[in-house]
């Protein structure tokens, strides 16, 4: 990704974020990626880390209309994932036809054959080794993200054996903030 985009993106992310109502800390860190794969517009996310403690961390999240998180699942990690603004599509593919879930706080079967629908406000629990993807169901999606202590280099598995969890940037002008793969 050239680093001009990735400022495109941030601007664009924090003008939604304020827009409905989402004040950020001071001095966030901040995280934009392609999964390695080169194709933002497909394959992206924009993540701000808000609180990350060795118990757990909190995320905000920003994808665009038919931006795709992949396929993957994590071996410790457990996360609420929720829509706080939009609508979010999840995957959540497995061998068996439902996984037990907890949804908005109770326990429910989801199907697996279909994708699964978040309206802004609702969430979702994922447990360690539910494989999921996500996408926003309209022009764009505002995430959250509460979780276990988040490990980007050895908890992440995905499916697609391309996807890496850091982008590859082009030096093409200044940052206008320091991501989490800067050194």
């Amino acid at each position: 990704m050239k680093r001009s985009e990735i400022n495109a993106v941030i601007r664009e992310a924090t003008a939604a974020f304020i827009r409905h109502g989402w004040a950020l800390p001071p001095n966030p860190r901040w995280d934009v990626t392609d999964f390695g794969l080169g194709e933002f517009a497909r394959h992206g996310l924009v993540l701000v880390n808000l609180a990350e403690q060795p118990e757990y961390c909190e995320k905000l999240m920003f994808a665009r209309r038919r931006q795709i998180t992949p396929l993957h699942h994590h071996a410790s990690k457990k996360e609420d994932i929720i829509c706080r603004w939009g609508a979010l599509v999840l995957e959540l593919p497995s061998s068996l036809p439902t996984v037990r879930l907890q949804v908005n706080g109770e326990a429910r079967d989801i199907s697996t054959a279909e994708p699964f629908m978040l309206r802004a406000g609702e969430r979702i629990t994922l447990i360690p080794g539910v494989k999921h993807a996500f996408w926003p169901d309209g022009d764009y999606a505002v995430i959250g993200e509460v979780s276990t202590a988040n490990d980007d280099l050895h908890d992440n598995f995905f499916e697609n054996r391309k996807v890496g969890r850091f982008s590859r940037i082009e030096e093409d002008e200044s940052a206008v903030v320091k991501l989490v793969s800067d050194a």
